[in-house]
């Protein structure tokens, strides 16, 4: 079996941060979105892995992941030049998957279950249905895996219908009204029958190769697409917010580690991990956090739920419930919470009189003042 993770779109709910960025490639718990995923193919046995790539953005995946080795895999770099939908994605890989099995992952994507059992229950189905029952001759492998989630707002996703027998019958994309609270989660697992169905739909009327058209194609021509139900949370880390709860999730599973210099005034509390590098001077940190290698934080509060960046400095400020990415600066807040402050960003009180509130903010940028 191959993997493919899909690494393109503009990360445009992300920006400004996704101006200079791949979102997949900010940070959870001070580890790269993509990172994530990649150990989760490597953890449920794929190793060949197509990561699809932007031409704007791709250069940045490719200098962070190189050819796999780091993580037990090698690498296949896909470009798709526009955005043309995750069928889309399917169809340009060609090449790279062959008649494979495949597992398809959505690259800004975290789930807590991981891959391994799903893709083990895929081989296992198949593997069945080549056996016959009692009385029966062997029933046909399924050429589909999904899986689906409960949500509260089924309008934002592609949304599965079940009928009694608890069988897939129909895939809607963004429903006005839905016919389930079942959502697609962005995993899937095909077998080569999806590159005829790929080849066969139209583009949705947003302009996109829909991957819900494509499994709704496999269904319609009399293909099996079974699903299992998720476990565990499923976070979609393209807006701030759910990132944030990632960050949050992802860190209550740290383990206290100092390999920094903390200094005889500071207090580390809890689930800590402080990088070699880091220095804390007279201040508290409060777990779970993790401060990156380089950063310094001094005569300040850190935590919990934050993680500190590479080469951060943080000075005489209050931060919690926060990402900042690398060689970003805080100084003289009194409290900073529910934060993604992007690289090499400054955030500090001007001591100016008169006393006033001064900004130079990018595009799409949201600040609330107190």
């Amino acid at each position: 079996m191959k993997g493919l993770i899909l690494s393109g779109g503009a990360g445009t709910r992300l920006r400004p941060i996704t101006h200079t960025s791949a979102k997949q490639l900010v940070p959870i718990a001070n580890r790269p979105i993509l990172f994530y995923g990649i150990d989760d193919m490597a953890a449920a046995g794929v190793t060949e892995i197509g990561i699809v790539i932007s031409p704007t953005t791709g250069h940045e995946i490719q200098e962070a992941v190189g050819d796999g080795a780091d993580f037990g895999v090698t690498v296949t770099y896909i470009c798709q030049d526009e955005p043309l939908g995750l069928a889309h994605c399917v169809l340009i890989s060609r090449d790279f998957l062959g008649d494979d099995d495949f597992v398809m992952y959505l690259g800004d994507n975290m789930l807590e279950q991981g891959l391994a059992g799903f893709v083990a229950q895929f081989k296992d189905v198949r593997a069945a249905a080549g056996t016959p029952q009692l009385g029966k001759g062997p029933s046909a492998p399924p050429s589909a895996q999904i899986l689906l989630a409960e949500v509260a707002d089924p309008t934002s996703f592609g949304v599965a219908e079940l009928n009694d027998a608890n069988e897939v019958v129909r895939l809607v994309e963004k429903p006005t009204n839905p016919p389930s609270n079942l959502a697609l989660v962005g995993v899937y697992l095909f077998d080569k029958a999806i590159h005829n169905a790929v080849a066969a739909i139209e583009p949705s009327p947003r302009g996109e190769l829909e991957i819900t058209d494509a499994i709704q194609r496999l269904i319609d021509d009399g293909h099996t697409v079974v699903h299992d139900v998720l476990s565990g949370w499923w976070i979609d880390t393209g807006k701030k917010d759910p990132l944030l709860e990632c960050n949050r999730l992802v860190l209550d599973s740290l383990e206290q580690r100092i390999d920094g210099d903390v200094d005889a005034d500071s207090v580390i509390e809890g689930r800590v991990v402080i990088e070699a590098g880091a220095t804390v001077i007279n201040s508290t940190v409060r777990g779970p956090a993790v401060i990156g290698a380089g950063s310094v934080i001094d005569r300040s509060h850190i935590g919990p739920y934050s993680s500190i960046g590479v080469d951060c400095r943080i000075t005489r400020s209050e931060v919690d419930n926060s990402v900042l990415l690398r060689r970003s600066s805080v100084t003289d807040i009194p409290r900073l919470t529910d934060s993604l402050i992007g690289r090499d960003a400054e955030v500090e009180r001007d001591q100016r009189r008169p006393r006033a509130t001064r900004l130079m903010i990018g595009d799409h940028c949201h600040i609330g003042l107190e």
